[in-house]
């Protein structure tokens, strides 16, 4: 089975580095995916967050989309908790008439970084806005299709952005199918299978097709180089007493979050992610496994490695061995 290769980038800033520096990486991933044949290139968005310099997916969109040629350009995903539904319609149906059919609107739930942030990018909400995401979301489906309220985006581009909804339940599968939108399940947050199958289903038997997969994969040129830059790596699971609950990439950083969300009776539970390591063949051949397992045809690779020199390598090992494959 054939499948599609796409990246997440989050703008990891590597030790020794500043955020610009980290922009800078994930322009040139960007140029060099579009160059190698990936379908889409994706944003994510994180606020406050150590280590991550994503903090405004539009405007490197709208940055990237005029340096690259070819490849989609997307979020994965603008937080919509925060924002208007509104004025992100807006703000993607500019980037859609600015280049037409490469604009992808991914949208992610979460709030996406800790709780100081998040108070202070809600902090002009109306009460009780944040929480209304389901409302948010058919407001945003409204106003990508059309007028609302009597009012009408503008500029309407000539082909709309696709959307997508990010999540990782059966229940989020069920939301993207019911609204019309394509799904990415997140499977590289926990490889919970039981609960991959089940997501994946159900969103097939709603939508009539399979949704996209998100998976962490890395390739270096020998296997024994990937397995050292990926060794180690963890998250940890912070669970509150009012039941909401959040991975976070320490446990410092879980403790902190904690502080500023005002618990002091809380869950910590240490995580290992799944991560496809190993030379690009071997990463190929596991993700040709996932693809005829799951009957996924299109992959979102989000690399869980900082270094600046090792990404851009892996991307290039990546492409390079699935043009040897199609040969």
């Amino acid at each position: 089975m054939s499948y599609r290769l796409s990246l997440l980038d989050k703008s990891p800033i590597a030790q020794g580095g500043s955020g610009a520096d980290a922009l800078a990486i994930t322009i040139a991933s960007a140029r060099l995916a579009d160059q190698l044949g990936y379908h889409r290139f994706w944003l994510a968005e994180h606020h406050g967050s150590p280590g991550l310099a994503s903090a405004a997916p539009e405007l490197l969109i709208a940055h990237l989309a005029a340096l690259t040629r070819r490849i989609r350009i997307g979020s994965g995903g603008v937080l919509l908790q925060h924002y208007s539904a509104f004025k992100v319609a807006e703000l993607f149906s500019v980037l859609a008439s600015l280049a037409p059919g490469r604009i992808d609107l991914g949208i992610g739930k979460s709030p996406g970084g800790l709780p100081l942030a998040t108070r202070a990018l809600q902090s002009e909400l109306a009460e009780g806005s944040a929480r209304a995401i389901d409302r948010k979301l058919d407001e945003l489906h409204e106003w990508l299709k059309g007028a609302r309220d009597g009012v009408e985006i503008q500029p309407r581009a000539p082909l709309p952005p696709s959307a997508f909804l990010l999540g990782g339940s059966p229940a989020s599968a069920e939301q993207a199918a019911r609204l019309g939108w394509n799904f990415v399940h997140a499977g590289h947050q926990d490889g919970d299978r039981s609960n991959t199958l089940e997501t994946l289903a159900r969103f097939e038997a709603l939508a009539g097709y399979r949704p996209l997969l998100a998976v962490q994969a890395f390739a270096a040129p020998t296997r024994s180089e990937a397995e050292d830059r990926v060794a180690g790596l963890g998250f940890v699971r912070l669970y509150l007493p009012d039941g909401h609950s959040v991975n976070l990439q320490s446990e410092e950083a879980a403790l902190d979050y904690a502080r500023q969300y005002g618990a002091s009776d809380y869950g910590i539970e240490e995580k290992t992610p799944t991560v496809i390591a190993g030379t690009a063949e071997d990463v190929h051949a596991e993700l040709h496994a996932l693809s005829l397992d799951l009957g996924v045809s299109e992959f979102i690779i989000d690399q869980p490695v900082a270094d600046p020199d090792a990404r851009l390598r892996s991307i290039e090992l990546i492409a390079r061995d699935a043009r040897q494959a199609a040969a």
